[in-house]
């Protein structure tokens, strides 16, 4: 184990590799877009109603979609300063997953009230709010139901604004006990525990609204034509962060060969396990290994899809490697070849990536179990969103954390079978 993590000047590092590595991402913004006209595309970023799926580099550009992705970041890591929080693998996955996620439906303005109605729990428990800010970074999977009723629906100012901040602060308030009861339900096998959550509250709270009917629309935002722009962008970016990691580990790829050894079952946390080394290595390899897939299979690289890059290089930090990976992808390949949806249709492309939520399946039970996981997400993530309506951003953990359930339990039965045989 490297203690390195755990010292100040180990702490320091930390946090100043995520502080540089997202305010490269608002100045890569200003290569795409003019200042002004990323100001302009933020504004109708924060502004639109931006449940599944919203691509802001549609909505508002991709210098806006950059700068967005960027700043969200940046503020969230000040978040973590302030409260004096120690940066480990799940920091890592937590501000991943917020910046890829901040490309479509994450903004400047909606991940406050989710983040506050966490900080009224902590304040209502008597606690550190420092102890549940993961449960409020990763709740932020909620954020559009905040600006659905700001800007989506059509009543009164005097009554949406209110009830969008009611609204914000009360899923928050109850995303911590959620996620600590879930986990029990998929065992740590689905590693966007609160994805799972959220999908069960975005369900709940989609059924208040249709009782009162108020019907969001179904909705696909999705631009095309980046690749030949961000694809060597994004890989020289990740290949950076693999060399960094190189560097750091004093020019040795041992602890990445220890990384890969590891099931991925929560909680591995891998600069706590191997440090930081390693698991930069092990990020660079998930972001270059996600951008080569989408090359080969003529998909997109845009807000969405790289949300999903983004996902698998921050989980590369707690639970995710390209052994445990790449039998979830190889399941939803299968698919691609056997059923009625083609690898390139946008849902599939995003499945393959947010899929390898079920990596510790793969890693716990080896190669045959991942791929039936991972051909059983591809089918069941295509239907749970209508169950939430979109306002459920990591709709690939809701339906992980049912296959994990599922699943799970069949294979362990079937072990104990062999083994009383």
């Amino acid at each position: 184990m490297d203690d390195s993590g755990t010292t100040p000047a180990g702490n320091r590092l930390h946090y100043g590799i995520l502080v540089s590595t997202f305010l490269s991402l608002v100045l890569a913004g200003f290569l795409f877009d003019t200042p002004s006209d990323i100001v302009k595309g933020l504004l109708k970023i924060v502004t639109d109603p931006d449940y599944l799926i919203t691509d802001y580099m549609g909505i508002g550009g991709v210098g806006a979609a950059f700068v967005n992705s960027g700043l969200v970041s940046l503020l969230c890591i000040a978040l973590l300063g302030f409260l004096k929080v120690q940066v480990t693998g799940i920091t890592f996955a937590a501000i991943w997953t917020v910046a890829g996620f901040s490309f479509f439906g994450k903004n400047l303005l909606n991940v406050w009230f989710i983040i506050a109605g966490v900080r009224v729990y902590a304040f209502y428990r008597k606690e550190p709010f420092s102890r549940f800010i993961y449960s409020a970074l990763f709740g932020t999977a909620l954020a559009p139901l905040v600006t659905q009723i700001l800007f989506g629906f059509n009543v009164s100012p005097a009554l949406k604004i209110p009830l969008a901040a009611l609204a914000g602060i009360s899923v928050g308030f109850i995303l911590p006990p959620l996620g600590v009861a879930m986990m029990r339900f998929h065992q740590g096998f689905n590693l966007y525990n609160i994805g799972f959550v959220s999908g069960l509250v975005g369900s709940l709270v989609l059924s208040i609204f249709q009782s009162y009917g108020f019907l969001p629309q179904s909705r696909l935002v999705w631009s095309k034509g980046h690749n030949a722009a961000l694809a060597p962008l994004f890989f020289a970016f990740f290949l950076a962060l693999f060399a960094l990691g190189y560097f750091l580990e004093g020019r040795k790829i041992s602890g990445l060969a220890a990384v890969m050894r590891y099931p991925g079952r929560i909680v591995t946390d891998f600069i706590l396990l191997e440090g930081i080394g390693p698991t930069l290595m092990n990020m660079g390899l998930g972001g270059m290994g996600s951008i080569l897939y989408l090359l080969a299979i003529r998909g997109d690289i845009n807000g969405p899809t790289l949300a999903g890059v983004f996902t698998v290089v921050g989980f590369s930090a707690f639970g995710k490697h390209l052994r445990n990976m790449a039998p979830i992808l190889a399941g939803v390949v299968l698919g691609g070849v056997t059923k009625v949806w083609g690898l390139s249709d946008p849902p599939i492309q995003l499945a393959a990536l947010f899929g390898t939520t079920l990596a510790p399946v793969a890693g716990e039970f080896g190669i045959f179990w991942g791929i039936a996981a991972g051909f059983l997400h591809s089918s069941l993530v295509l239907n749970v969103g209508a169950l939430h309506g979109g306002f459920n951003l990591y709709n690939n953990g809701f339906s992980g954390g049912i296959v994990a359930a599922v699943l799970v339990p069949v294979i362990e039965a079937i072990r104990t079978g062999r083994e009383k045989t």
